[in-house]
């Protein structure tokens, strides 16, 4: 089964896990404090804040942003449910903004109307690494006295009007699982240029612990003291995975680039078969490409993903609207309330895209989609 997604590992990632286990240091010491900085410098020179995960990010990115009981963050549902979940785990309620019907994209004017005066954060989605025009979200949400989150778990090394994502919003969510853009198997990372957000993301990410003396309530209580004053989770980093994503920070312009020969040979591959929509995107943009969503029409989604199943295509749907999960149906979240991102739910297929496919892998699909939508 060829997979939607996967890792590229090369010797060098190899040789730098192997010397940060040989090391004296295996969680949080000097490989981390790399990695921030080498991240910090592919985002625009803005601090970075390294944690466990992409969903870790954006519990801390909300934590920083003070999201709590009362808040409201508007988003988008056409995400992996923790975009979402994350802020109403701070006891924000989510408001779902609907997309863009060509990108899926979060659209800025369904954002506006969406916008409150309780409205904390205003949180975007790069879907398929195609930014959402970051420069809007961020003066929406400044013109109504929120925070612009970019969710871009799909999208570090992609650019809007030549400057880098990461260099727009207040804060930027990063994803380094194995099938994102580079991996530190399990990883994340938190952007922001604003002092105070970063001392609150570190905070909340290492428990709270307070351990600058000058800040501490009881700092004469000995060398050892720490205190916590506001309650955090341990979402610290290990050095071995930071040395992993150090060592892929060096190919991050590399994998952008076969990404984008792999998005253009599909676009050129598919573009005439009738019953199927290629990719959108805008002219601001040169994206780092997570995804290849295709979009299947006539209802023929269901039918067309499991005939690639069938030949050893191992598609993917990203991603069923959030507000479909159980979790916030049970809340009173109504489907129907978002009909572009539903559509596009019911239409989008992710074909394989890592870069590590060959162009004859990716010949072979494309082979297999108009097999597939041809009914043959």
């Amino acid at each position: 089964m060829l997979p939607y997604g996967r890792q590229s590992i090369d010797e060098a990632d190899v040789e730098a896990v192997v010397a940060a286990l040989r090391s004296d240091w295996l969680t949080t010491g000097p490989a981390v404090e790399a990695f921030e900085q080498a991240i910090s410098a592919h985002v625009g020179g803005a601090p970075a804040v390294s944690v466990t995960s992409g969903t870790a990010a954006l519990h801390v990115a909300y934590a920083a942003a003070g999201v709590g009981p009362g808040d409201e963050v508007v988003t988008t549902p056409l995400t992996f449910v923790a975009t979402a979940a994350a802020a109403a785990l701070h006891g924000a309620t989510v408001v779902f903004a609907d997309v863009e019907a060509d990108t899926g994209n979060l659209d800025v004017e369904a954002a506006r109307a969406a916008v409150t005066d309780r409205t904390r954060v205003v949180a975007a989605v790069d879907y398929a690494g195609l930014p959402a025009s970051p420069d809007a979200f961020a003066a929406l949400a400044h013109e109504h006295g929120a925070l612009f989150l970019e969710d871009a778990a799909h999208s570090i090394g992609s650019l809007w009007d030549g400057r880098p994502v990461g260099s727009f919003a207040d804060l930027t969510t990063l994803s380094f699982f194995p099938t994102k853009n580079l991996t530190t198997a399990e990883g994340g990372a938190v952007v922001t240029a604003d002092p105070e957000l970063e001392r609150r993301a570190r905070g909340f990410k290492n428990h709270g612990l307070v351990r600058d003396r000058d800040r501490q309530r009881f700092p004469d209580e000995g060398p050892w003291h720490q205190e916590v004053h506001e309650f955090g989770l341990n979402y610290r980093l290990p050095d071995v995975l930071a040395a992993l994503g150090t060592s892929q920070l060096r190919r991050l312009e590399a994998f952008r680039t076969r990404r984008a020969e792999i998005h253009a040979r599909y676009d050129e591959g598919l573009r005439d078969l009738d019953g199927v929509l290629t990719p959108a995107r805008r002219a601001e943009a040169e994206p780092a490409w997570h995804l290849y969503p295709l979009r299947v029409l006539d209802g023929r989604r269901r039918e067309v993903f499991e005939a690639l199943r069938a030949a050893g295509i191992g598609v993917q749907v990203n991603y069923i609207p959030a507000y479909w999960h159980p979790v916030f149906a049970d809340l009173g979240y109504q489907r129907g309330q978002c009909p572009n991102a539903e559509a596009y739910y019911e239409q989008e297929i992710s074909l394989p895209l890592f870069p590590d496919l060959t162009d004859a892998q990716v010949d072979r699909v494309v082979d297999e989609v108009r097999r597939a939508v041809a009914g043959r």
